[in-house]
């Protein structure tokens, strides 16, 4: 492939620069960079880290919160042709040591204050900060010419999986992978240069980098980024007129509807809500709805290894189907299958698998955990999916997350939705717990937002649902652990309930 014919991550911003040069591209607390500055920065960044005497293909860490100088470090490792090594800003100890070390990183980008949990061998440098960070290398911008040009094919991220089941292994992204992604996100979410998105989920997470921020990017909307997603901040910004858009998890959604301030603020100009990352409990959705019916909602679904954007429910598809996932979008085939790897039909249970040039090349270094995954010629998604006549998708639950109880499959979303119709549950995961009469005794652990009973909630279930699928046991908790892109970490609360 030549020159010509080079269709890379970092082009995507290359090319809204020379179409909007002067458009604000980025805002990041009292920072603002144009595009055509942010492609400077981007060039400027990449023969930085040149100086480090890195060598195409050669992984490169960041371990940091939420910053312009982020942003810059992935797409100048794309220009460079490095690979990105996106790492959980909360990991330390072994899991960071593990994600280091299986990624073989060569370089570890880091925030000063993150720096000393890194472990030793590897060498760092600030991402800012300091004076001789990243970011402040940016002052004195250079050219850079690699010394060969990154293409379409080559890897330009490792993006490890969440690990809420096992260790998290890491998907290996193409170029073409993510522009393909990037493509889909943009016609399926309705992404235009005119959104004024607000990015407040850790970058780190595949969500909030690839299926907005670069595609928002591509089309050279104005972007603003957020430390985090605080609630007072972002209603700040709706009412200033300086964010209509906003991505966030169930949980983060919960957190913004029960604070005291958005029955009262004026988020009217708020025009589309996305959200995802995890399954958006039902009554929930129809309480924000409820609240602001003049905003679109739209639920997107997928995960690490598709880019992450697999299938969408737009906003005038929620009717009678708001527990869909949608249907898939522009490059993404999709289907269910039995055990076998067998279709199924519309309305039966089984697992979604994919085929798609968004997906993964496989898992670095883990051929055995690749080929399982791919066998069949489709990617093995490990989501329980009913599929209906439309060729609409509903998560039933994770495939590991289906409880067998007394030899009856029970998938937990079902019963968390019957839960959260309890006006005292502000969150809820329903788990199975060993038990020596039901193999695994359906058990909720709630967080609630006022006082209850064990008795009352199971009480409430049981009236929504038959006897076998309502909760055996309810746990009260003052919080539930997830990881920063929302999800909640149900083997988390296996591990540690199932010993009691």
């Amino acid at each position: 492939m030549t020159g010509a014919h080079r269709n890379t991550v970092d082009s995507l911003v290359r090319r809204s620069a020379r179409r909007t040069p002067d458009r604000t591209a980025v805002r990041y607390a009292d920072r603002t960079w144009t595009y055509a500055e942010l492609d400077t920065a981007v060039s400027t960044a990449a023969a930085v880290l040149g100086d480090h005497g890195l060598g195409p293909g050669e992984r490169v860490a960041a371990y940091g919160h939420n910053s312009d100088a982020y942003l810059i470090a992935f797409l100048a490792c794309a220009r460079a042709g490095l690979v990105h090594v996106p790492v959980n800003q909360n990991l330390t100890g072994d899991d960071l040591a593990y994600v280091l070390s299986q990624s073989g990183s060569a370089l570890v980008l880091a925030d000063p204050a993150l720096a000393p949990r890194l472990p030793g061998g590897v060498p760092v440098r600030a991402l800012r900060g300091s004076d001789d960070s990243l970011l402040a290398a940016l002052s004195s911008p250079r050219p850079f010419a690699p010394a060969r040009e990154p293409a379409s094919e080559d890897l330009v991220q490792l993006l490890y999986t969440s690990g809420t089941t096992a260790l998290p292994k890491g998907a290996m992204m193409t170029h073409r992978a993510l522009v393909h992604e990037y493509v889909s996100a943009m016609t399926a979410l309705d992404l235009h240069a005119t959104d004024r998105p607000v990015h407040a989920l850790p970058l780190y997470h595949s969500a909030q980098m690839h299926v907005f921020l670069l595609p928002y990017l591509a089309v050279g909307a104005e972007n603003t980024l957020l430390d985090a997603p605080d609630a007072a901040q972002i209603f700040d910004l709706v009412e200033a007129g300086r964010a209509d858009s906003l991505f966030a998890p169930p949980t983060v959604w919960i957190g913004l509807a029960n604070h005291p301030d958005f029955a009262t603020r004026d988020l009217t100009a708020l025009r589309k809500a996305y959200y995802g990352a995890s399954i958006m409990p039902v009554p929930v959705l129809e309480r924000l709805r409820a609240r602001l019916p003049g905003l679109a909602f739209y639920n997107c679904f997928g995960q690490s290894e598709i880019g992450p954007l697999a299938t969408v429910l737009g906003p005038g598809e929620h009717e009678g189907r708001m527990d869909s996932c949608g249907r898939p979008v522009l490059f993404v085939e999709a289907k269910v299958v039995d055990e076998d790897g067998k279709d199924v039909p519309d309305g039966t249970p089984g697992e979604v698998v994919y085929r798609s040039p968004q997906l993964c090349e496989g898992y670095w270094d883990k051929p055995e955990e690749t080929e399982e995954a791919f066998r069949g010629g489709w990617f093995h998604s490990g989501d329980l999916a009913v599929r209906d006549a439309q060729g609409y998708f509903t998560v039933v639950d994770r495939v590991k997350d289906v409880i067998n109880s007394g030899g009856v499959l029970v998938a937990s979303r079902q019963v968390e939705d019957a839960l959260y119709t309890h006006p005292a549950v502000a969150e809820t995961a329903v788990v199975g717990l060993p038990d020596d009469r039901w193999i695994e005794a359906v058990t909720a652990v709630v967080v609630t937002r006022e006082e209850v009973t064990e008795e009352e909630l199971i009480a409430h279930a049981r009236e929504r649902l038959p006897h076998f699928k309502a909760p055996k046991r309810v746990l009260f908790a003052d919080a539930l652990p997830r990881n920063a892109s929302g999800k909640i970490l149900k083997r988390e609360l296996r591990d540690r309930f199932g010993e009691g």
